[in-house]
């Protein structure tokens, strides 16, 4: 990470560690999500609740803060640790508000695989990612003769806290995140492309959570990793927080109440750039159609949080299967039709959580001309879960007749 200097660096830490107390772990860090207490869905977790509990998916972070503006980064996702090129995998996209920058979409509907690594950045940055992927890929051995190279970058907009037209991320900084991609625990919150980004009225950023299907399911293992930068109503777990909290977009159109407030925000646009990259990985042999099939379920888990894809969100998924597929393998070798059901279920659970994933582990940040955007305050939604973990930390039971 590049350090913040001169008095924002004080501000930071002062904000960090003496006015914003609430919502730490233990070991200092901010939660996740179900630290709260709250097991959201209805399938389990991967040991690690992250894309990365998929057997070969690699995440690497380049997280650039610098100054008293620039707050914005690189985020790799590596389908396998080999030769992405070489080894392709299936893929597909999939729009559901093209309000967006992405790059390499067209060729992967196409031909329905995927050939490069997956790189998110800012809006502006994906010129330079775009370059630097290809550049990245053609070194690589056993390219030596390769004349085309389809490069996937995603983005958001990240202009309230990011001095985005300063177009700070640079090619060294892409390999960077290429370079420290790997497996475990990826991290969350206020890292790589997530650094600058803002959700419902508050800090955004990176989030990840994972499902694993019971074993008569097929025992397959999802994963999902969001850039959360959008507005809307924010919604955890089916408890309206956003109105609870009177943080929600149009509100001075619609409450009459806003100087009796207790609580005080920034004023986050929420209609204004925003966008929601999601990327889904599965070791289920699915083909090109079913990972766009499972790809557009992705934007239902999107709308539990809250979201309305607002007209400047540019909210775009990427989906890809790890499965090992041999060249000339038939259709019949993947999953059908009517076994899609419980992987598109656990698409949507994965993608809401690892919405609130982003957002409990954001911390609060100032960027470009003195903007701040305050973190979640986790502790002020705990009396508001009280009854409703009285009811959800009971196992579920299943009844025979």
């Amino acid at each position: 990470m590049r350090k913040v200097y001169g008095y924002q660096w004080i501000i930071g830490f002062v904000l960090t560690f003496v006015c914003l107390p609430w919502g730490f772990a233990k070991d200092g860090q901010r939660m996740r999500f179900r630290d709260l207490g709250i097991d959201p869905g209805i399938f389990r977790p991967g040991v690690l609740n992250a894309i990365t509990d998929v057997s070969g998916v690699l995440v690497g972070h380049r997280t650039i803060v610098q100054g008293e503006k620039v707050r914005t980064g690189v985020t790799a996702v590596m389908p396998h640790p080999g030769n992405v090129f070489l080894y392709k995998v299936p893929g597909a996209v999939y729009v559901g508000n093209g309000f967006g920058k992405a790059a390499g979409f067209l060729q992967v509907r196409e031909l329905g695989v995927i050939e490069t690594p997956i790189l998110l950045t800012n809006t502006l940055s994906v010129g330079t990612a775009v370059s630097a992927l290809v550049r990245w890929t053609l070194r690589q051995k056993g390219l030596e003769d390769v004349v085309s190279v389809n490069a996937l970058v995603g983005e958001v907009n990240d202009s309230f806290l990011n001095d985005i037209r300063g177009m700070h991320v640079t090619e060294a900084d892409v390999f960077k995140a290429l370079a420290s991609a790997s497996s475990g625990a990826v991290a969350e919150g206020n890292v790589g492309a997530g650094t600058g980004a803002c959700a419902f009225g508050w800090k955004g950023g990176i989030g990840t959570s994972s499902r694993v299907l019971p074993v008569q399911l097929g025992g397959y293992t999802l994963g999902a990793l969001v850039q959360a930068n959008f507005g809307g109503v924010l919604n955890v777990a089916g408890m309206p927080v956003g109105r609870m909290l009177q943080n929600y977009p149009y509100r001075e159109f619609l409450e009459k109440r806003v100087e009796s407030s207790t609580l005080k925000f920034i004023s986050v646009p929420q209609d204004g750039p925003g966008s929601c990259m999601i990327v889904l990985a599965t070791d289920a042999p699915l083909s090109s159609r079913n990972l766009y099939r499972l790809a557009k379920r992705a934007i239902m888990g999107l709308a539990r949080t809250g979201s309305y894809m607002s007209n400047g969100s540019g909210d775009f998924v990427i989906a890809f299967s790890t499965h090992k597929t041999k060249p000339g393998m038939q259709s019949a070798a993947f999953l059908s039709n009517d076994d899609m059901s419980p992987l598109f279920l656990a698409a949507v659970e994965a993608v809401e959580e690892s919405v609130y994933n982003a957002m409990f582990a954001a911390e609060s940040m100032i960027g470009r001309d003195q903007h701040m955007v305050d973190a979640l305050p986790v502790d002020d939604l705990k009396p508001l879960f009280e009854g409703y973990l009285k009811t959800t930390r009971k196992p579920l039971e299943t009844k025979r007749p």
